[in-house]
């Protein structure tokens, strides 16, 4: 957001918590992060850093092979339900001129998108915790404290990017927590996992060893559950536990141990990871999942994790912040040349940030209730491109894409028939979990 500020001429100023580089997660990005990495002529930098390439993404199963062959609602039966594999070259995209995207160390790429934002004229302050805005006057007053000297400025507009910590969400009482998904993650770093490691009981027609650019989810036994497995470098990868809070262990050596028990259950993973070495000691990541009941007000937009999340499932995070950033600016710069800073000034940003998290969150919704029904519509070379279009992060200029309205049906016609094949392997979120919380 400061990067586009200062690329415009704007004087903004960055008040920034931590002291980077630092650790952090969401390592793997979706194609539509170009558009702005060209916008802010920060593709060179991605480039000479040497952040591994992604060029698709792969989804495996243990358990589901001998459903494969079922003829359902005329998806033919050679489709595979277990497994399914995409490269993101076999969509043209628009304004993306590249057939790949990046899997990122966060403490590098974080540090280097801030030292941009700053040599393209932003003012940057780490070490800086902002305790609150005030709204009160003319213009709203930020208040923050510098060592140990509490301090306050006046600025025009507040950008709310302050990720999950949510400061105006919880400052205002905007913040609703979702009621449906209430995941929590578990994850690492591992150096000498073979990434190829889910491919091994597949036969040599599979491709899967071949892909380890590609990000890997890995569906578990265990209810709504996933493994992520992202490449960090050309040894380390990053590896993951998603699950239900109610599956989440309390104390730190029960979590531990439920990592690899978890793990346990696709035993050519655990095999591997046993092999490698773990180079970080284990963090978890808990309350994903929110939304505001306003984004914008008078003086001041939210961004990224500030205004929603959902779910890491599909690597949106990054995705959403960077193309928040992206949208937003167009209002606040209108807003800027015409003196109106009141909220009616964001409502285009407001409506299109919406309705590209409603279409993300209907997504995750269908691929939490029926794993295999996802993995069955990328098969399908009827629905394959559609889907593509989603997961390379294409949300935004649609209120609701048919091929969401395609796998809800799906799903609804799995849950009323009992007898069908895949009935069992309903997840217990319900299918009726495509309602926006605002």
């Amino acid at each position: 957001m400061a990067a586009y500020f200062a690329k415009a001429g704007v004087r903004c100023v960055v008040f920034e918590r931590e002291l980077f580089p630092r650790e952090h997660v969401g390592e793997s990005l979706v194609p539509s992060s170009t558009r702005v990495f060209r916008d802010l002529d920060f593709l060179s930098t991605m480039e000479a850093a040497g952040f591994p390439r992604k060029y698709g993404a792969v989804w495996t199963a243990s358990t589901l092979r001998t459903y494969t062959a079922h003829d359902w609602n005329g998806l033919p039966k050679d489709c595979q339900a277990d497994h399914a594999e995409i490269r993101f070259d076999e969509r043209e995209q628009p304004g993306v001129d590249r057939t790949y995207t990046y899997h990122v160390d966060r403490g590098k790429f974080d540090l280097l998108l801030l030292q941009h934002a700053h040599k393209l004229g932003a003012e940057v302050y780490e070490g800086i915790r902002v305790r609150g805005v005030n709204f009160d006057g003319p213009l709203p007053t930020v208040k923050f404290t510098m060592g140990r000297r509490e301090m306050e400025t006046r600025v025009k507009v507040v950008v709310d990017a302050s990720g999950r910590q949510t400061l105006l969400g919880n400052q205002l009482k905007l913040k609703v927590k979702d009621l449906v998904f209430d995941q929590y993650a578990l994850h690492t770093w591992f150096e000498g996992y073979d990434r190829g490691a889910a491919s091994k009981n597949r036969g040599a027609a599979s491709k899967t060893g071949e892909l380890g650019d590609h990000i890997f989810v890995h569906f578990l036994p265990v209810s709504n559950s996933w493994v992520w497995q992202i490449p960090i470098t050309d040894s380390i990868t990053s590896i993951g536990v998603v699950t239900q809070k109610k599956n989440f262990a309390k104390s730190r050596e029960s979590r531990e141990k439920f990592f690899w028990d978890t793990i346990k259950s696709r035993p050519e993973l655990y095999e591997s990871l046993q092999r490698a070495d773990q180079l970080r000691p284990f963090k978890e990541e808990g309350d994903y999942s929110y939304s505001m009941t306003r984004i914008c007000g008078d003086n001041f937009v939210m961004i990224g994790d500030a205004a929603r999340f959902v779910d890491p499932i599909f690597s949106t995070g990054v995705s959403i912040a960077l193309n928040s950033a992206r949208f937003a600016k167009s209002d606040i710069l209108t807003a800027l040349e015409k003196n109106d800073f009141r909220s009616q000034s964001f409502q285009t940003y407001e409506a299109t940030i919406r309705r590209g998290t409603k279409n993300w969150y209907d997504f995750i919704s269908v691929y939490y209730r029926l794993n295999i029904l996802f993995t069955y519509f990328i098969n399908d070379k009827r629905y394959r491109l559609d889907v593509l279009k989603l997961l390379q992060g294409d949300v935004y200029d649609e209120e609701q894409p048919a091929i969401l309205q395609e796998m809800r049906e799906a799903v609804l016609q799995v849950e009323k028939d009992k007898d069908h094949l895949w009935h069992a392997f309903l997840n217990d979120l319900t299918g009726n979990a495509f309602s926006p919380l605002f």
